[in-house]
């Protein structure tokens, strides 16, 4: 049977409808626990679910400065088609394991709709690789923020944590190289000979280099070009996806205000609050990274909310709660993600 991209779309879209039952059916709450919960949350689930529009919004800029680098075809690709994918995208991301199996290979089919297959490869890889690579400067920042909060006193800095940050401060400055490599110069050759040295997988490696060694070249060479020739591009794709975390915390913020932690109240207490989410939204993400192979990093995620919240000595409680509002969010999106793949354009 051929495998035309409709019947592709609606592949990627039947396993984006199993994994949500699976999800629902696996919760690890009680019904009554949960709505519980939503019931705690009230009208505060509104801005909760909602601040995700801009944060996919600027995920949509971000990539939309890739797409529309040295690439004239991609100025014509449509900002509402880019946001959709985008959303599209992450929710199959959130609904399958190993983090992209699902979304890259979707933005790569459907955007090679309105631009050539190369540059739509190219730019969802560079998109992908940017979207990480924020991670680790939020991750590495939020080290210097950890440092200056426990300088004021606010959070503990005992010789353990010491070491601890200094270490991770060590593997992301190596990480940054090693992403400064990939930029320069491509990354998708090396990767599919990496491919090759896992057993079994040689012989499909070899084939596939030289079938697609010249598309595979130029997909590297537009992959560095971005870094090498379109600075102003890279540097405001990356500046807005650093963003699009800072905006996420706001829904972090949201719940400790509802859960009524306002770190002394007033303006102060307010943005010390702020400062907070910042921190717990970096701990549980590298957390959930580190084991990304589970759909929805189930348990994972959950962990990482109630380490890092209890970091900064707020209750358990707050934990659980703030990890299952994130739960239901990242379930309506999914959805909203799932029907926006049957939307026309």
């Amino acid at each position: 049977m051929k495998w035309t991209k409709q019947r592709l779309n609606n592949l990627f879209f039947l396993c984006g409808v199993v994994a949500v039952v699976v999800m629902l059916v696996s919760f690890d709450v009680s019904f009554v626990e949960l709505w519980e919960h939503l019931c705690h949350a009230g009208y505060w689930l509104v801005p909760i679910i909602g601040i995700w529009l801009v944060v996919y919004g600027i995920n949509a800029l971000a990539w939309r400065s890739i797409i529309r680098s040295n690439n004239p075809e991609g100025r014509r690709v449509s900002f509402w088609r880019i946001y959709r994918l985008t959303i599209t995208g992450y929710a199959l991301n959130y609904a399958t394991p190993v983090g992209g199996l699902g979304g890259e290979p979707y933005r790569i089919l459907e955007l090679s709709k309105d631009i050539d297959k190369q540059h739509a490869t190219s730019s969802v890889i560079l998109y992908a690789m940017m979207h990480f690579f924020a991670h680790f400067w939020l991750w590495f920042t939020s080290i210097f923020l950890y440092l200056a909060l426990a300088a004021f006193g606010d959070l503990p800095l005992t010789p353990v944590v010491a070491v601890a940050l200094s270490a991770i401060a060590i593997f992301f400055l190596f990480a940054f190289y090693l992403f400064y490599k990939g930029y320069s110069q491509g990354l998708v050759v090396k990767l599919i000979r990496w491919v090759g040295k896992i057993p079994g997988l040689a012989g499909w490696s070899r084939r596939f280099s030289e079938r697609h060694a010249d598309s595979l070249r130029k997909i590297d060479e537009q992959i560095a070009a971005l870094h090498q020739q379109d600075k102003r591009a890279f540097y405001s794709s990356l500046l807005l996806e650093y963003l699009s975390r800072i905006v996420q915390s706001l829904e972090i913020l949201f719940m400790l205000l509802l859960f009524g932690v306002d770190c002394g109240g007033g303006a102060s207490g307010l943005a010390l609050n702020f400062l907070h989410s910042i921190l717990i939204l970096s701990f549980t993400t590298l957390f959930a990274n580190l084991i990304g192979f589970l759909p929805m990093q189930l348990g994972v995620q959950e962990g990482g909310f109630l380490i890092s919240i209890a970091a900064m000595g707020l209750s358990p409680a707050v934990g659980i709660f703030v990890s299952i509002i994130c739960r239901v969010r990242e379930i309506v999106w999914i959805v909203i993600g799932l029907l926006l793949m049957k939307l026309k354009d």
